[in-house]
């Protein structure tokens, strides 16, 4: 899960069953019009969790299930634009927090899709979201397990019809985070998306990165993770959570008929990862000055 901190919660990304955390997750799932981002491209999650729906020639991919009780809002949202659920071929997720993959069983059980994630993604998935690697351990709420997930490889190039989408592993935020990217075209012009996955390093309370002695390796590989999304070739940059990329504001410049593109930024991707590197750093700070 990657989220604001509401007033009052330290570290646990909302994950604290308080009202603050009840007002966040219906905010999260709040109604939102399904549009086409570009090309093939399409937003079908509710206003707060990116879901992203992709045409290929061969069916449609589902980027990330969001919050269980977002599944019948995606399905509603794919049936607005004129898509059957049915031709949902692959579900990916980004990391297996319930926020964005507490609705991938039943969006798998509504569609018969192949759900795919990196080994540690699909295990956690498998648990429910209950994955003691993960330094969110004890805060995420449970939720229907997810089944017969098929596995990827970092780098692997995923082929459905016209249609090739990369896994990119940027684990810290949980060991399985995954980003992916893929080109869309409009006419001639084709754009590199990518969905990076979140990047904070927000954590139960008595978790460190930096002691983490079952998992000595655990920054250094944050670190290359950030690198990773900083370095993808990126025309359009979407997250798991909207407003981490600023998504909506960048939405209704262009509605507003504002030019260039606002969603095409090729910076998107370095600036995402410049934040997530200084908050890293402002995190193993805090680490290192409290006992």
């Amino acid at each position: 899960m990657s989220c604001r901190l509401s007033v009052g919660l330290v570290l646990s990304c909302c994950f604290v069953l308080s009202p603050a955390y009840a007002q966040d997750r219906a905010a999260w799932n709040a109604p939102q019009t399904p549009f086409r981002i570009f090309g093939n491209t399409y937003y079908v999650g509710p206003h707060g969790l990116s879901s992203i729906l992709i045409k290929t020639s061969q069916g449609l991919l589902l980027i990330d299930g969001d919050l269980p009780e977002s599944a019948s809002r995606i399905e509603a949202n794919v049936r607005t634009l004129g898509f059957r659920v049915s031709d949902i071929r692959w579900i990916l997720n980004s990391h297996a927090h319930i926020d964005h993959a507490g609705g991938i069983a039943e969006l798998q059980r509504a569609s018969g899709a192949q759900v795919l994630a990196r080994e540690a993604g699909a295990h956690a998935m498998e648990r429910g979201g209950v994955d003691p690697e993960d330094p969110q351990y004890g805060l995420s709420p449970a939720y229907t397990p997810v089944h017969n997930i098929r596995i990827v490889r970092d780098g692997e190039t995923l082929h459905l019809g016209d249609m090739d989408i990369t896994a990119h592993a940027t684990p810290g935020h949980t060991p399985g985070s995954t980003s992916w990217t893929w080109r869309s075209c409009e006419g001639n012009t084709c754009l590199n998306i990518v969905y990076a996955d979140s990047l904070t390093a927000i954590s139960a309370p008595a978790f460190r990165y930096a002691d983490d002695t079952k998992h000595p390796h655990r920054v250094e590989d944050f670190r290359r993770a950030i690198a990773t999304v900083a370095e993808l070739p990126c025309d359009i940059l979407l997250t798991p959570h909207p407003d981490a990329s600023d998504f909506w504001e960048r939405v209704q410049r262009r509605n507003a008929g504002k030019h260039p593109n606002p969603l095409i930024d090729t910076g998107a991707c370095r600036a995402y990862a410049a934040t997530a590197e200084k908050n890293l750093d402002e995190r193993l700070k805090k680490e290192r000055t409290s006992p």
